[in-house]
């Protein structure tokens, strides 16, 4: 029996990294279900915020790669309404998946050419719908949301969300009536049997965060946070620069943090070095986005025993009580200095016990193979 043919739309893609959570979820959608299904990928021949295509790969044709899916790099002269036609047809698909709501021709040139057609679709909103990401541009996408809606691009498609919360977003911006499949992104495979030693002495705490740099991650946040602490802090930021004006003013405010707070920017991170990374002897990942509808660094962080210190517009929330983290409202800042502080006082046998809450938590959602048949489900059926 032929395995199933699924088509996917994506900015970005390996070896690319820069895009984050999208290209690592897809990446963990061919470790989960490349076995089952059949994906070929349609993507960018450069990364995201780079100039130069990626080196040794032959632009606008199909490359097979060693983990088994098939990838077009579109390159920027391939990207073309006649391109796309041919391939949205030169296969019988079972199902085109499309990731995101905004890229002219990653997201919107696919639902356009299949606009009437029975073909399946299913549009996983990456987040893009939630509050916090609406908030950016606004104007701009309700203006496209609604003529989408006029035009009926979303007629007959079906969307992934990966929460409630995303799913009432959906809901509120595309329609009540369209059908949405509730299915959390699939993790990344990690070796559970390697868990970090987080040694941690009252005093001092070591904090990192890996994220794209934009207004919607609030790293002005962060910094205002790291003022009026007792003991000494350092803190890590890791991730590509997408908004340089805003990186610009957070570094004029990073200028004024006091003596014993350490900042230091160390630059983008590949997506295959992140778990090594978060391994090395942090005692928390300081991550207050706007919004997220999965969060894979969050899951990532503890899976390895770094419990999280987040805002409440995640699917991970209720943290404190199950001694993973924490999850706290943006409208709150003395609720995030004063955390910061408590991690600083802990000594090691309370940490150790937070440790351990994180880890469990990590693993009790990778061990959950539920994820992977529901996948499966809204590809299929």
């Amino acid at each position: 029996m032929s395995k199933p043919q699924v088509l996917v739309f994506v900015d970005w893609y390996k070896p690319g990294y820069k895009g984050g959570g999208p290209v690592r979820s897809m990446m963990n959608l061919v470790d989960h279900l490349g076995d089952r299904v059949d994906l070929w990928f349609v993507t960018s021949d450069t990364d995201y915020t780079a100039t130069e295509p990626y080196p040794g790969i032959v632009p606008d044709q199909w490359t097979k790669l060693p983990s088994g899916e098939h990838v077009w790099y579109a390159s920027r002269s391939g990207r073309t309404r006649k391109a796309w036609q041919r391939l949205l047809t030169e296969r019988s698909w079972d199902t085109v998946y499309i990731n995101g709501m905004f890229s002219w021709w990653y997201s919107v040139m696919p639902l356009v050419l299949l606009r009437g057609q029975i073909q399946r679709r299913i549009v996983a909103a990456r987040g893009m719908l939630l509050p916090g990401p609406m908030g950016q541009g606004a104007l701009k996408k309700r203006v496209f949301l609604n003529a989408a809606r006029k035009l009926g691009l979303y007629r007959g498609v079906a969307f992934q969300s990966t929460s409630a919360d995303e799913t009432a977003s959906i809901q509120q911006w595309i329609g009540t009536d369209i059908p949405v499949h509730v299915v959390p992104n699939l993790p990344r495979k990690v070796d559970l049997s390697k868990r970090p030693a987080r040694p941690k002495s009252p005093g001092q705490v070591r904090l990192v965060n890996v994220v794209r740099i934009a207004t919607e991650k609030n790293i002005h946040l962060i910094i205002q946070s790291l003022h009026g602490l007792r003991g000494e802090v350092s803190f890590d930021l890791f991730g590509p620069v997408h908004h340089a004006d805003y990186w610009a003013a957070c570094q004029q405010a990073i200028a004024q943090l006091p003596a014993n707070v350490r900042f230091t920017y160390r630059g983008p991170l590949p997506s295959e070095a992140v778990p090594d990374t978060l391994a090395e002897g942090y005692h928390a990942l300081y991550m207050p986005n706007e919004g997220d509808n999965f969060g894979h660094t969050m899951l990532e962080a503890m899976c390895a025993g770094l419990p999280l210190l987040i805002s409440d517009r995640t699917p991970w929330r209720d943290l404190e009580r199950q001694r993973v983290g924490w999850d706290l409202p943006l409208s709150d800042l003395t609720a995030f200095t004063r955390t910061i502080q408590k991690l600083i006082d802990m000594d090691d046998g309370e940490y150790q016990q937070w440790v351990n809450g994180a880890f469990t938590f990590g693993v009790r959602y990778l061990e959950d193979k539920s994820t992977v048949e529901k996948c499966l489900v809204m590809f299929l059926k």
